[in-house]
This record gives C-alpha cells, structure tokens and sequence, in this order.
C-alpha cells in the first residue's frame, strides 16, 4: 500500500503516519462502522471523483443503521473528500471515507461512544489484476438479509467477506462467489455479478447483496445500449449457462469473468458485452463521455 501525507480526520488534516486510534476503539472491537470506497479518475480537466454525492449519502445511511449520529453533514463530507484528494497532490486515486465509534466505553452497545470520520486517499490499481477472472463457489454464504441490513456497507460484514477470500488464497482462483441463504447467486465478496444471454443481461436482485452505485452505473449503460436488464434470482448452473459474466465495484471497476468452478465462458477470453461495457465505463470516469459529466465531481 503506497501511503500518501495526509489524512482527514474530525475535520482536520493530519500527517498520515500520525493518523492514529486508542487500542480499545469501539468500533475495532465490534465492527460497527460504516465505511465508502470511491474513485478518483485522472481526466483532461483534472482529477475526477465518480459519483461522490451516492457514495456519500450511502455513507450516512450505512452510519445510521448502526445507530450513528453523524457529526458532518453531506456536503460537509464531499467537502472533506475534495479537499483530502487536492491537499494530497493526486490525479488519480481510492478514496476511503469511514465513520467509526471511537475510544471512550467498551460493551457491545455503542451508544455512548465518540462518532468520529476519517477520510484516506491514496494511489491504487486494478483490484483484481487480470484480463479476466477465474472464481469460484464460496462454502460461506453472503450475511442473510434479516441478520443486519445486508444493504449498509458497514464495517462487521466484511468479515463474511473477508472468510471467503481466504477460502481461495493460494488457489488457481482469482476470487470467491458468495451465494444467498436460498441458494441462489449473491455477489463477489467485493463485486457484483452480472449474467450476459444474449441481448438480455442479468443480475442478482437486491434482497441479499450491497446494491452497488457501479452496479447502478452498468444498468444504465446497459439500457442505454439497447440491453434488456433482469434483476432476478439466478442459480449456479443458470449462471454457467450464460455467454459471458463479468464483475462491477469501485474496486473492481468492470472485470470480466472467464470460468465460475471451472465452467468456463466461450473461448476463455473476455466477451463482447464485458468488453464493451468495460469501455464505456472507463469512457464515463474519465471524463471523454459528456452524457454522464453530472457524476463527475471535479477537484480543482
């Protein structure tokens, strides 16, 4: 991890290597955070954040379904982002902003607790690092959606993600396949999941998965091509039925799939729908596409 110098935090900048907790923070011990990842693009008018504003009202809705009281307000927070991106000299990068209980009373109820917000940017590539993806099915399934609010990005359910990536450390596998608790295709441990068959493209329906504001992103673009989208229920060998398959996330951005447990899609090689949609995102956040500025928060 490439650190830069300076963080965010409370509504000041502070070096990064002096960016520090107490040992006993609240939400170290429990999970109850809510945390963003975004992007900021390098475009011809300057560094570019994708989608900021979403990214940030999912922030303050994640805080709140752990009982948060947020100490900033929305454009407070996409002030502090701009302002963390431009004082860190970056024109391109992730950016991490979390809400957290901070030091001052340990038990699991965290009323009590300080809220505190840091914001984090540094420089940061391809988060799967391949023309295209081999996966495979999770022996976890994705957190059932009457067990937390499955659609909060909150600290504690990484940790049903955290168990499936290790499932496949050190395996021919890129990356893991979480179902749902019926059995069906949730999402990627980090991604979403979309099905290619022929002008129709499927994708998981919301109940158990984080409806992700790239997945939001690809459904437009999608529609916008003249493809039918389906969010629907979709088992395994519904899924290795389909023509092609591809990854979305902020991390992930668009990441073809080329096999789910070996099942392997064409000729191995990423598809045209993937490949396409591929481009036009990357067409969206940096800049060259004009019918999706609106997205596009510049930091001058």
């Amino acid at each position: 991890m490439e650190k830069t110098e300076w963080i965010w935090i409370d509504g000041d900048l502070v070096p990064w290597d002096e960016a520090q907790v107490h040992v006993l923070t609240h939400t170290m011990h429990y999970g109850g955070g809510a945390f963003e990842g975004i992007r900021a693009y390098k475009t011809e008018r300057g560094p570019a954040i994708f989608r900021l504003e979403d990214h940030i009202d999912r922030l303050i809705y994640s805080a709140q379904a752990v009982a948060m009281k947020t100490t900033f307000d929305r454009d407070e927070i996409c002030k502090a982002v701009v302002e963390t991106v431009r004082k860190n000299g970056l024109s391109a990068c992730y950016i991490r902003p979390i809400f957290f209980y901070g030091y001052g009373k340990m038990g699991i109820n965290p009323i009590g607790a300080p809220v505190r917000l840091a914001i984090a940017c540094w420089p940061w590539g391809k988060y799967l690092p391949h023309d295209a993806v081999d996966i495979k099915v999770s022996s976890y399934i994705r957190i059932h959606p009457k067990s937390t609010k499955a659609d909060a990005k909150i600290c504690g359910h990484y940790v049903n993600s955290m168990m499936a990536v290790l499932e496949v450390a050190g395996t021919k596998y890129h990356e893991a396949l979480l179902l749902d608790y019926a059995g069906n295709i949730a999402e990627g441990p980090g991604e979403n999941i979309f099905l290619v068959y022929g002008n129709t493209v499927k994708t998981p329906r919301t109940a158990s998965i984080l409806p992700g504001i790239t997945r939001k992103t690809i459904i437009e673009i999608l529609r916008s091509q003249g493809f039918t989208v389906e969010e629907t229920d979709l088992s395994v060998e519904a899924a290795c039925a389909a023509e092609e398959a591809f990854f979305t996330g902020t991390a992930a951005e668009v990441t073809p799939i080329r096999s789910i447990d070996d099942n392997v899609f064409g000729d191995g090689t990423p598809g045209a729908v993937s490949s396409k949609v591929k481009e036009l995102y990357h067409g969206i956040v940096t800049g060259t596409n004009p019918d999706y500025e609106k997205y596009l928060t510049i930091v001058e």
